[in-house]
């Protein structure tokens, strides 16, 4: 009876609410698709105008699967989590050339799409083919773990599995669309992270964590991130306008995209540090340079880790050349072409740069 009034009252709550977003009610899996795989681990809000410029520039999947990766990655720039763009334009490409353009219509070929995990799978199926699987994703694992009382960590294998099985268990199968939003919306504005507006909640008279105060420890997590605070140090090796570049390839952070020469370093850059630096050696020991200015520390924090950047403008000859393939040389005025991190992306976009000169007994 409990479960038959959730499903009830969540319904009734969604008939009220009007939460306008651009993909919703659409029934095309191409936008639906596009959409999750931009709100995966992004705001609404953030993830919004992604999504309309993707929708604008790439109408079909075939329109995606042609353009070139740095073009998709350029348009993908400072949304984050940048693997969820090579895995769509991958994806695209498998649709628009093996599958004919055909997006699959069920959920264990959904699955089959790289970057697409269960909850996608289960939106997309839903949303687009009104089939009957359940979303569970962070908004879902909220709102159950408090209505329910659920202190199973949500990120263990046995958390994972009884909230699947009790979200399947209230869908309104022959609604599924309608109620994987309606939950997802209910988590989004009513029963929120922090925020919470039990009382006007028409589900708290049977909610176990309003009746209980645990509203604000659930859900439970069993694992606490370890985050890392990392130090980069980038070369703006400045030549008659031009400057040096290339695409990061290592299975690391920002694969793909571009960026300046990089020395990585323990902790913040310290002076008479560069000239024994083997990559600084390595690129301008035989050229006459002047290092001109260093930026403040730029701060940029993700998921795991802590990004301090400082960038270093370096002058030198118009003979200068960096014999290694990686790099090409690209006039300053072009670097807006290119894809680069969001941190990089802010030092290039910054009008007001509190630079000051200091270095300058490396030379």
């Amino acid at each position: 009876m409990d479960q038959q009034f959730f499903t009830k009252q969540l319904l009734k709550w969604a008939k009220n609410i009007n939460r306008p977003m651009p993909w919703k009610g659409e029934k095309n899996p191409y936008y639906i698709w596009l959409s999750e795989i931009i709100l995966q681990q992004t705001r609404v809000e953030q993830g919004l105008p992604y999504f309309l410029k993707f929708k604008e520039k790439y109408p079909t999947v075939h329109d995606l699967a042609n353009a070139e990766e740095d073009e998709v990655m350029k348009l993908w720039e400072g949304l984050g989590y940048y693997s969820r763009a090579r895995n769509l334009h991958f994806s695209a490409k498998n649709i628009s050339k093996n599958l004919h353009g055909e997006f699959p219509k069920t959920l264990d070929e959904i699955l089959k799409l790289k970057g697409v995990g269960v909850y996608t799978a289960a939106a997309i199926a839903s949303f687009a083919y009104d089939l009957p699987h359940a979303v569970v994703d962070g908004n879902v694992y909220r709102v159950l773990s408090r209505y329910f009382g659920i202190e199973t960590p949500i990120d263990s294998t046995e958390g994972k599995k009884e909230f699947s099985i009790l979200a399947n268990v209230l869908l309104k199968k022959n609604k599924a669309a309608i109620y994987n939003q309606a939950i997802m919306d209910f988590g989004a504005i009513q029963c929120t992270p922090k925020l919470t507006n039990c009382k006007d909640c028409s589900l708290k008279k049977n909610c176990q964590a309003f009746q209980k105060g645990k509203v604000s420890g659930l859900p439970v997590k069993a694992k606490k991130i370890k985050k890392k605070t990392r130090y980069f140090n980038y070369l703006l090796l400045n030549s008659n306008g031009e400057v040096w570049v290339k695409k990061r390839t290592q299975k690391d952070i920002w694969q793909n995209l571009y960026e300046f020469p990089l020395i990585e370093t323990e902790v913040l850059l310290k002076n008479n540090i560069l000239s024994k630096n083997e990559i600084w050696n390595n690129l301008i020991q035989d050229f006459d340079y002047e290092l001109r200015h260093i930026s403040s520390p730029f701060r940029q924090q993700l998921t795991h880790r802590t990004i301090i950047a400082t960038f270093l403008e370096i002058d030198l000859p118009v003979n200068f050349s960096i014999k290694k393939n990686a790099y090409i040389k690209v006039e300053r005025k072009n670097l807006s072409r290119f894809a680069f991190p969001k941190i990089i992306d802010l030092y290039l976009k910054d009008n007001s740069l509190n630079l000051y000169s200091m270095f300058q007994d490396l030379k």
